[in-house]
């Protein structure tokens, strides 16, 4: 099943025993939770993969987010708070959930903790040899498709020593309010340590606004695209509100630029070697 990961975090505060308990939040999560549940349903309302629900997705987020990116809930919900960064992770699970193939198969879509290593926790040379504990090194991502592994371990007897669950994607998206080289290089390794455990997985980061220079190199990560959704330089939040300031709006073409590209690379085999054969070329 799908996660919506910002009707979570709405859900939270609004159940939250010792915070945001003034009656100024309350009454603005109200008023965020109202408006939610009805961009929720005008989503879940529209079904195809065509350009023009693409398009009318990206309409109805450009609304939303004009309405929780108003200063007043800008500043009583600060970054902390995940309150309008999880807007955009929502938003992917509404784009793909109903385009994505293979969904009688249940994929995992949304939100996710995927798997990134495994290690053993011995406490002795003899304990490797006879019933070592295995443990696994999961790492957090915004927006996940893949699928969801069960491994089982035995010794060298063929004794049980446990099993384990966990996920591997297919694709990954790391959403950003904006992308800073700091962000990017945390990004960067987050896409070599996928790269290494699904080699052919795709790794994309989407941003609002961009906060880096030109003597960024991009070319040295394996990040597979890099989509600034609003085309445009980052500004502090305090500025955004000044008189004058132009926000630029979520541009849809990007959005269905983004959509193409992951649900291309879905359909498409990853691995012919007769057709890597006949071209005789196999990368």
């Amino acid at each position: 099943m799908p996660t919506f990961v910002h009707g979570d975090n709405i859900a939270q505060k609004t159940d939250h025993r010792t915070k945001y308990r003034d009656q100024e939040s309350l009454q603005f999560l109200r008023e965020i939770a109202t408006r939610y549940a009805s961009w929720k349903e005008n989503n879940l309302s529209l079904v195809g993969s065509d350009r023009e629900t693409v398009d009318r997705r990206t309409e109805l987020l450009n609304e939303y987010k004009d309405f929780i990116d108003q200063q007043q809930y800008a500043e009583k919900f600060d970054s902390r708070s995940n309150l309008h960064s999880t807007v955009i992770e929502e938003f992917l699970v509404y784009l793909f959930h109903s385009s994505v193939p293979n969904i009688e198969m249940e994929p995992v879509i949304g939100k996710g903790r995927t798997f990134k290593a495994f290690y053993l926790a011995a406490k002795s040379f003899a304990d490797l040899l006879d019933r070592p504990t295995i443990r696994v090194e999961t790492k957090d991502h915004d927006f996940v498709i893949g699928t969801t592994i069960r491994a089982r371990f035995e010794n060298r007897q063929s004794e049980e020593l446990g099993s384990q669950s966990f996920q591997i994607p297919a694709v990954v998206i790391e959403c950003k309010t904006y992308l800073d080289k700091t962000m990017l290089e945390g990004a960067a390794g987050a896409a070599d340590d996928l790269k290494r455990i699904n080699p052919s997985a795709r790794y994309i980061i989407v941003a609002e606004w961009l906060k880096l220079t030109e003597s960024v190199n991009l070319q040295k990560y394996r990040i597979d695209q890099i989509y600034v959704l609003r085309r445009q330089r980052n500004t502090d939040r305090e500025f955004r509100f000044e008189e004058g300031y132009v926000k630029n709006p979520i541009y849809p073409d990007l959005v269905w630029d983004l959509f193409q590209e992951v649900t291309s690379y879905l359909a498409a085999d990853r691995w012919d070697i007769e057709a890597a054969i006949a071209r005789g070329k196999l990368l």
